[in-house]
């Protein structure tokens, strides 16, 4: 098939995109409006694009739309390897989101953070074993992507605040202070490749390596949100230590989801918090916009790259390749 002329998904697309676990839609102030089934140049997504209503009890009458991607497929039925990312990606930027707001659970490197405990992460390693499709840019054109900074600065410092005020909002009826959630920040994040966990001593290296936190879902996720100039910033809940304690039995799937059930509420709160603040950021300009961080990051002259490249490159940066913008950013 060519993807030469790409009709949009939606008129007024939302703004925010999220990709996380299927229990969005269980959000008790989310009302799913419809669903889009993608075909994208790089195959389907792993879940179709749900566009739902985000309910504002600080505004009511103002409720603001998000689109949804079930990054396991809304059974889980993915694992972390498979998971199509760049059609995820490429879903996402097509509908024309400006960021991405991802979600994912974490095993603890560190005694401080505790199951339970939030993280917004800096910083990533990447362990994965290059079984997964990682850039956009692998057949006749050739593209460098800066990502010394893997997630959105402008972002993720956007939302630090606001999880704190809905952490503590949140905490307000814990009596218990020890046992109140913490929010993390300026953390760096392991990615493996799973879908095992960790032996003993690869937990330990990576906590000499100067890991904090450990996930098998975020890379190649944040390259590709680069690649498509998406803003993408991550919010972790930390569910276990590992497999690094000394005396204590390593990370089960039983803890992982006990945490998981545990602290539902409080993921729900935080999410239904944060959205409809980070919507109202970029309508009014003041998330800095990804656009044009690939600009001089294209290699290849346009003459030398198939047509068939040309247009599946038009799904996902269409300023650079036959829309507007195109001699611009011609080399």
């Amino acid at each position: 098939m060519v993807y030469a002329n790409y009709p949009k998904l939606m008129e007024n697309p939302p703004l925010v995109g999220v990709i996380g676990g299927s229990g969005l839609y269980k959000l008790d102030n989310f009302t799913i409006q419809h669903t889009i089934d993608v075909d994208t140049p790089w195959g389907k997504p792993s879940s179709p694009l749900t566009i739902a209503t985000l309910s504002r009890p600080d505004r009511p009458g103002q409720d603001v739309s998000v689109a949804f991607i079930a990054r396991h497929s809304p059974n889980h039925a993915i694992t972390p390897s498979q998971v199509p990312a760049r059609a995820n990606i490429a879903a996402l930027k097509h509908l024309g989101v400006q960021a991405i707001v991802a979600f994912s659970a974490v095993g603890s490197l560190r005694e401080e953070i505790r199951p339970g405990d939030l993280v917004v992460p800096d910083q990533i390693i990447d362990r994965t074993k290059g079984i997964r499709p990682s850039t956009f840019f692998d057949s006749s054109l050739v593209g460098h992507a800066m990502f010394g900074e893997p997630f959105s600065v402008t972002l993720s410092q956007f939302l630090l605040p606001h999880i704190q005020t809905a952490l503590d909002s949140f905490s307000s009826n814990v009596q218990d202070g020890d046992s109140k959630p913490r929010l993390h920040s300026e953390k760096t994040l392991i990615v493996m490749e799973g879908p095992q966990f960790s032996t003993r001593a690869e937990s330990n290296v990576y906590r000499m390596w100067g890991g904090d936190i450990i996930n098998m879902s975020t890379i190649p996720e944040a390259k590709l949100a680069r690649e498509a100039e998406l803003n993408y910033a991550l919010v972790c809940t930390s569910t276990d230590y590992d497999a690094w304690r000394v005396g204590h039995a390593p990370v089960t799937v039983e803890e992982v989801m006990k945490t998981l059930s545990n602290n539902a509420s409080l993921s729900k709160h935080i999410t239904a918090e944060i959205l409809g603040k980070v919507h109202d950021a970029l309508s009014k300009g003041e998330i800095e916009s990804a656009r044009g961080g690939m600009k001089w990051s294209l290699m290849t002259r346009h003459e030398f790259v198939k047509q068939e490249d040309l247009d599946r490159y038009r799904y996902i940066l269409p300023e650079y390749f036959g829309g507007e913008g195109e001699a611009e950013a011609k080399n």
